[in-house]
């Protein structure tokens, strides 16, 4: 498990995979799927949001359940990929910027969106989602 130096092809199928995931995590939002949502998560997945942390993928998806069927329900969300790095061969970090869309709208005011961190790690050849976190664009005052 040495940290070895990819070839820019490689780094390019790697990048193109693990935004694959987060794109798949996405989607799974803007079709209200819990399960759908965790299933690129690994087991032991932690999630930390304002006011929150959930532990397991097991957790994040009754969180998303919840959600979807409440507060969140008929939104969407929309994702622009700020930085990705490989931190080794099997651990990446995405930064993202994602935003709430209600119904009708094409772009999320500031007080819905968030700089979100996600860390990948590659398992058995494939990526998934280890440790996902976020924080508001704006602090309170600064929209």
């Amino acid at each position: 498990m040495g940290l070895r130096f990819m070839s820019i092809q490689d780094q390019k199928q790697e990048e193109a995979a693990v935004l694959e995931v987060v794109k798949g995590v996405h989607d799974a939002w803007n079709k209200a799927d819990p399960d759908l949502f965790v299933a690129e998560y690994l087991e032991e997945a932690t999630a930390t949001l304002p006011g929150s942390f959930m532990k397991s993928r097991e957790e994040i998806r009754g969180a998303m359940a919840f959600l979807f069927n409440g507060p969140l329900k008929g939104t969407r969300a929309s994702e622009k990929v700020l930085s990705v790095r490989f931190l080794n061969d099997e651990t990446a970090v995405v930064i993202t910027e994602t935003g709430v869309l209600i119904p009708g709208e094409s772009e999320a005011p500031p007080e819905r969106t968030a700089y979100a961190n996600w860390i990948l790690a590659k398992r058995d050849g494939k990526w998934g989602v280890g440790a996902y976190g976020n924080s508001p664009s704006v602090g309170p005052g600064q929209q």
